[in-house]
């Protein structure tokens, strides 16, 4: 199994499904005072985004060989 590809897979459907949540948002904002869920909305999909976007973040210094390794 490919972590990687899994991971920026499903980092990219979850942008994907924060970006229509927040257009809901708006729109249901703009018709006046929405139900809290609708606030919520938003929030799952942007932690699935925070987790896996820091891993993406740190993967490139992850797998970086060390001074040692090198010097081999």
């Amino acid at each position: 199994m490919n972590w990687k590809r899994i991971t920026r897979t499903t980092h990219r459907w979850a942008s994907v499904v924060f970006t229509l949540a927040v257009v809901a948002n708006f729109a249901v904002m703009s018709q006046g005072q929405p139900p809290v869920w609708v606030s919520m909305l938003p929030l799952p999909p942007l932690f699935v985004m925070f987790v896996t976007g820091a891993y993406l973040f740190v993967l490139p210094y992850l797998n970086k060989p060390s001074a040692g390794q090198l010097a081999d």
